[in-house]
């Protein structure tokens, strides 16, 4: 009961205790902020990964045919739960006007791959339609569908980095060229010559998936379709990757060894291939497909808050003086407590003791600080924009349309438990000076 009256006395009546609280506060605040930006930055790349290509991606060295055989014999596996396939390609598309757009086309199964990803809620749409997603025109079933992204139609506002939704869903229902093309053998000696084809399609959807180099450079059409123009050589249905999602509970690693068994004996009986090529194939998860990039996104948080770090080291030096300041000022309050019987050690836990309680406070308004800040940093960063002009965040050069907001819970708690030590320590040497404070010669002076 001393200790809590001392303590009580001391926040009453030296009020600069409450600047190491708020320093406490402040530094928490700052560096669970900067880690949850930067945690939820990381994740939010590595699970774009996962809703655009799957959880695990299969790509041969070259195309390859009968697809739906090898979906079907991994689907049987326990494994996998859905695959889809994908053949890639580029081209111009002509929007009309002179309007012309460079982009990366997929041809894709729309029903299979709404299994694979999360496609579905990235159509302005169709996403609201109970049905799966389709490429059929309604009431002219010889037009071929397709679905652009919204970048390749309209460009987010230069101020607010957003797009104007209802703009750019008046190009639905209208037809759009595109021009692509393949390198193919003319008969004459077998040589190879890249050789121009269009393709004309109505545009059925508009993709959102809020990753900007998605939205500004793909479009989506059926991968039969798609092949008939680019490849009308090749015999039976054939795709350049593979797009799987793993079944629930089971492990990454499990999955790819029996993804792996099952295209090595696909490959060699049923295309005829040879160990090179076999051996070419990656077949990784789409998060491994982000991990070098992953990697420098951590070197970069760590450093960061290393130098926060570094800089919330002066919170010690400031409860040292405070501190300090009070046992140079309490004298009489030491040798009393002495004087009465109170051990050394009772003297110093006074003092160690309301350090931690000022960790404690401190990082707890800090914590609380910290996580209203990360979830509303959105809200923050347009009122940043509105006030002073000045757009923090772009989707062009950030990739996401929104800053993720997400809280790293376990950094979070790392970052209290440090700033309770570090006020614990700050408070440790003035509670060795009240320790070796001699009551005698203090009570004489009084």
């Amino acid at each position: 009961m001393l200790k809590l009256f001392l303590w009580l006395r001391y926040l009453r009546k030296k009020k600069i205790v409450f600047l190491s609280i708020a320093a406490v506060a402040l530094s928490s605040a700052l560096l669970i902020i900067v880690s949850s930006l930067f945690t939820g930055f990381i994740n939010a790349f590595e699970q774009s990964a996962v809703e655009a290509v799957g959880d695990v991606v299969l790509v041969p060295p070259v195309r390859f045919a009968e697809y739906p055989l090898l979906i079907e014999r991994l689907e049987q596996t326990g494994a996998v739960e859905a695959a889809t396939a994908m053949l890639s390609g580029q081209g111009l598309l002509h929007l009309g006007g002179g309007n012309v757009r460079a982009v990366n086309v997929w041809g894709i199964e729309p029903a299979r791959r709404v299994r694979v990803t999360g496609f579905k809620q990235f159509l302005l749409k169709q996403k609201k339609s109970a049905q799966k997603p389709s490429f059929e025109v309604p009431g002219f079933a010889d037009r071929v569908g397709g679905f652009v992204g919204i970048g390749v139609v309209a460009k987010p506002n230069e101020k607010t980095d957003e797009y104007d939704f209802d703009s750019a869903e008046t190009i639905i229902g209208k037809q759009v060229i595109l021009t692509t093309g393949a390198v193919m053998e003319t008969e004459a000696g077998g040589e190879k010559k890249f050789k121009r084809k269009t393709l004309k399609f109505t545009v059925l959807d508009i993709v959102f998936t809020g990753v900007y180099e998605f939205d500004k450079k793909f479009i989506y059409l059926p991968i039969e379709q798609l092949q008939e123009v680019l490849y009308p050589n090749e015999d039976g249905l054939i795709a350049s990757q593979i797009q799987i999602k793993l079944a629930d509970g089971v492990r990454a690693s499990d999955g790819l060894a029996q993804i792996r068994d099952v295209w090595q004996r696909f490959a060699a009986k049923r295309l005829g291939w040879g160990p090179y090529l076999i051996k070419q194939t990656t077949i990784t998860t789409a998060k491994q497909l982000q991990s070098q990039y992953v990697a420098e996104f951590r070197k970069q948080m760590g450093i960061l808050l290393l130098i926060f770090g570094v800089i919330s080291c002066s919170v010690v030096l400031l409860v040292f003086c405070i501190f300090y300041m009070i046992v140079e000022t309490r004298q009489r309050d030491i040798a009393i407590i002495k004087s009465c019987g109170g051990a050394s050690s009772s003297v110093a836990s006074v003092f160690v003791g309301f350090g931690a309680c000022i960790g404690i406070i401190g990082s707890g308004f800090g914590a609380i600080l910290g996580c209203i800040v990360t979830k509303n940093i959105n809200t923050i960063e347009e009122w940043v924009r509105i006030i002073f002009g000045l757009k923090l965040w772009k989707s062009s050069v950030y990739m996401f349309s929104k800053i993720p907001s997400q809280i790293d819970w376990a950094s979070a708690l790392s970052i209290v438990l440090l700033a309770v030590i570090a006020a614990i320590s700050g408070a440790l040497i003035p509670a060795i000076i009240a320790v070796r404070t001699k009551p005698v010669d203090i009570l004489r002076y009084e």
